[in-house]
């Protein structure tokens, strides 16, 4: 494990998200940051991030995941959500740690869904939050309709996530995208392919980072209809052939 201070870090934590308010508790804290200390740490074997240093890893991973619980569209009723492209887990485990509901979290990369799995025995998270070494096309075909919420944190262009997001959503459902600046492009592409997949967008909330350490948007959308075209497509076509 790291060396840095959980006390000091944790009223850090707990300070910077109330700006938000969102209310963590110390214990909240403590395995959040026992998280971020387990991915620093195993960082030092495989490639996980290129953010080490815990002052800007505190922001960067945990309050940046955070974030969507200060959506004014964040439903505290939520029972399942899908974390696309999860990396060292986030923004799926620290929401696990924050919620009631049951995370599946997905990513192509087979090491990266092992150590996370690793993350989350040691954090005794195993009956709320699972890892799936997957593509979104993939297990689109056996958990349609199966989440209220789907979130990704730009791990592709908003089109392509809509469409992914799009067959696993119940109707009513979410789809929330964190990004840093979408261009006007990107958003517009973004707006064709959510009607193209029977969502519709919702909102569009920004958010500063502590510290100075970045801008953040929340993009949401809501399932409202079903999709104009049969979803999903063969793996790789949203990324390579996307709609919008």
């Amino acid at each position: 494990m790291t060396n840095f201070n959980y006390a000091d870090y944790s009223t850090k934590l707990i300070n910077s998200m109330s700006l938000y308010g969102v209310s963590v508790s110390q214990d909240q804290a403590l395995l959040l940051l026992k998280h971020l200390d387990l991915v620093i740490e195993k960082n030092k074997v495989m490639n996980l991030t290129r953010i080490t240093n815990p002052d800007d890893a505190v922001v960067l991973h945990v309050v940046d995941s955070l974030l969507p619980l200060a959506s004014k569209h964040y439903d505290t009723s939520l029972r399942s959500y899908l974390d696309i492209g999860t990396g060292a887990g986030f923004p799926g485990i620290p929401l696990a740690v924050m919620t009631h509901a049951h995370g599946v979290l997905i990513d192509s990369v087979g090491k990266k869904v092992s150590a996370v799995r690793e993350f989350i025995t040691e954090l005794g998270l195993g009956n709320r939050v699972e890892a799936c070494a997957i593509r979104a096309e993939e297990l689109a075909k056996t958990r349609m309709g199966s989440f209220d919420l789907v979130i990704a944190r730009a791990v592709a262009q908003t089109n392509t996530l809509i469409e992914y997001a799009a067959p696993f959503l119940v109707t009513g459902g979410l789809l929330m995208v964190c990004k840093a600046n979408p261009s006007d492009e990107e958003l517009s592409h973004a707006d064709s392919a959510a009607s193209i997949c029977g969502l519709e967008n919702v909102s569009r909330e920004t958010f500063e980072l502590p510290n100075g350490l970045g801008h953040r948007e929340i993009l949401t959308y809501k399932k409202v209809r079903k999709p104009s075209i049969k979803l999903p497509r063969r793996v790789g076509m949203a990324q390579h052939e996307p709609l919008g």
